[in-house]
């Protein structure tokens, strides 16, 4: 049965359901927090730290597998999301934050409109011809595909905001929009990456000396 308070890990992430996520394990509380999790096979949250306190949302995540235990009792662990929640009060009890939450999902329920799908998706695709996209291969079957697609962001306050979103055609737009002003950014980033080996002081390959 999930507790009535749920644990709280904030982190510079956000975290979407049915993504993946690894996750190293040092500190005394959260090894604490994570080994109950592992033993009662359990939820946690996982919430967007900023620089003045965390943001009121995020998703609860399950241990998947652990992936290496560490002599001093670090663990590597990966972890997939599970559902979304709203923070409606915190609890401080323990060495780790909890908190009192309400869970939500979409006001309607079901993938958006084919075009708006296959519009995020051509924006998608045109990143990963840049070379530039370092995300999984996203599930095409789920039926909330923008949270597949956020992978490609790691602009944190966008992410948040899709989070929060409760409509699947509103996340799509707003994914397709984002994408299409993120692709000329990658695409220079990495013609310049090409084009460094040739700013150089020397015409000759490296290696070789004059």
């Amino acid at each position: 049965m999930q507790p009535a308070l749920l644990p709280l890990f904030p982190l510079r992430v956000v975290v979407f359901p049915r993504i993946s996520l690894p996750l190293h394990i040092f500190e005394e509380r959260y090894k604490e927090m994570i080994g109950e999790a592992i033993q009662r096979a359990s939820e946690f949250g996982i919430v967007l730290a900023k620089e003045d306190g965390i943001v009121n949302a995020g998703c609860t995540v399950v241990v998947e597998k652990v992936l290496k235990n560490y002599a001093d009792g670090r663990m590597d662990i990966l972890t997939r999301g599970v559902r979304r929640f709203e923070i409606l009060g915190l609890n401080e009890d323990k060495s780790y934050l909890r908190g009192e939450v309400e869970f939500f999902d979409d006001d309607e329920p079901g993938p958006g409109p084919a075009d708006l799908r296959e519009k995020a998706l051509a924006q998608y695709r045109g990143l990963a011809e840049t070379g530039e996209l370092r995300s999984g291969e996203p599930v095409l079957s789920d039926p909330q595909l923008s949270f597949q697609l956020a992978q490609a962001v790691q602009d944190l306050d966008f992410l948040s905001l899709l989070l929060r979103n409760r409509s699947e055609p509103q996340r799509l737009k707003q994914l397709a929009d984002y994408l299409a002003r993120l692709a000329p950014k990658l695409r220079e980033a990495s013609r310049m990456r090409k084009m460094a080996p040739l700013n150089g002081h020397s015409s000759a390959p490296p290696g070789i000396s004059g």
